[in-house]
């Protein structure tokens, strides 16, 4: 009998199983904390029906993460809940996605979808200023250059923004700027500006039909971040002549679509 020398290290099927075993564990555990994340405490027995596994793996599981503070444990409640760590990882993804950062494709792809000037607004007070453009290429655009400012009720991102607001900030915001008269079409009543406001919230995008600039339309929608503020939007603007009753409609749903994946982005909720 001829005696086969194993070499040293563990047998090529022990490493197999090792590596599944410790990915299934992984991600085992992650679905624990998602499972969590959708709840604001619960028990060990409802935690191990909700992900499918038996009540002594998923306690296992649980006190290796309770070991780094991924999960809490009330000895009072016998209930588990989200750790601090948790919290403390998923915020790093915060710090390094920021609005400009966020916006760049979508503004990008709202343009190519559109055939119309994309942009970018953040809101100060009462105005929106610009930040961020993707012009598009037809020769006759709008333009607005970084920096500039825009009174909210003369502006497709600013009416965006004020149809999202509580109405005892809303009439502040307009008390402290008023509604000055840009063109025949300036919503400059509190009572056409309130209706204009209150569609602009059912359809989730505002129109500004020559409001600002004679002979030049927008569309735009709003944008929220992780604590769910509003910080500015996303708009197309362009000639009116391509803004035609069909066409808004259609450009409206790609604008909201826009600012919702900036939204999500920025760990807001649409």
């Amino acid at each position: 009998m001829i005696e086969v020398k194993r070499g040293r290290g563990r047998p090529r099927s022990e490493v197999s199983l090792a590596n599944v075993s410790t990915v299934q564990a992984l991600e085992r555990g992650i679905f624990l904390l998602q499972a969590l994340a959708q709840n604001s405490a619960v028990s060990l027995s409802d935690l191990a029906v909700q992900v499918g596994m038996p009540a002594s793996s998923a306690h296992r599981l649980l006190m290796t993460l309770q070991q780094h503070d991924f999960v809490d444990f009330d000895e009072n409640t016998q209930l588990w809940q989200v750790g601090i760590e948790a919290f403390r990882v998923g915020s790093a993804y915060l710090t390094r996605t920021n609005f400009l950062d966020a916006a760049r494709e979508p503004l990008r792809n709202l343009m190519q979808a559109t055939g119309e000037t994309a942009n970018l607004a953040v809101m100060d007070k009462a105005e929106v200023v610009f930040v961020a453009q993707v012009e598009t290429i037809n020769p006759v655009r709008a333009f607005f250059s970084a920096g500039t400012r825009a009174l909210m009720h003369a502006s497709g991102i600013g009416k965006a923004l004020l149809a999202q607001m509580p109405k005892r900030k809303l009439e502040l915001l307009l008390q402290s700027a008023g509604l000055p008269q840009y063109t025949p079409k300036t919503l400059s009543t509190p009572a056409e500006l309130y209706a204009d406001l209150k569609a602009t919230a059912n359809r989730g995008w505002s129109y500004d039909q020559e409001e600002r600039y004679e002979g030049m339309s927008c569309v735009g929608a709003a944008i929220r971040n992780a604590q769910g503020d509003l910080v500015g939007g996303i708009s197309v603007s362009g000639p009116s002549v391509r803004f035609n009753p069909l066409q808004v409609a259609v450009i409206g749903f790609k604008v909201k679509a826009a600012a919702d994946q900036v939204t999500l982005t920025l760990g807001g909720k649409v």
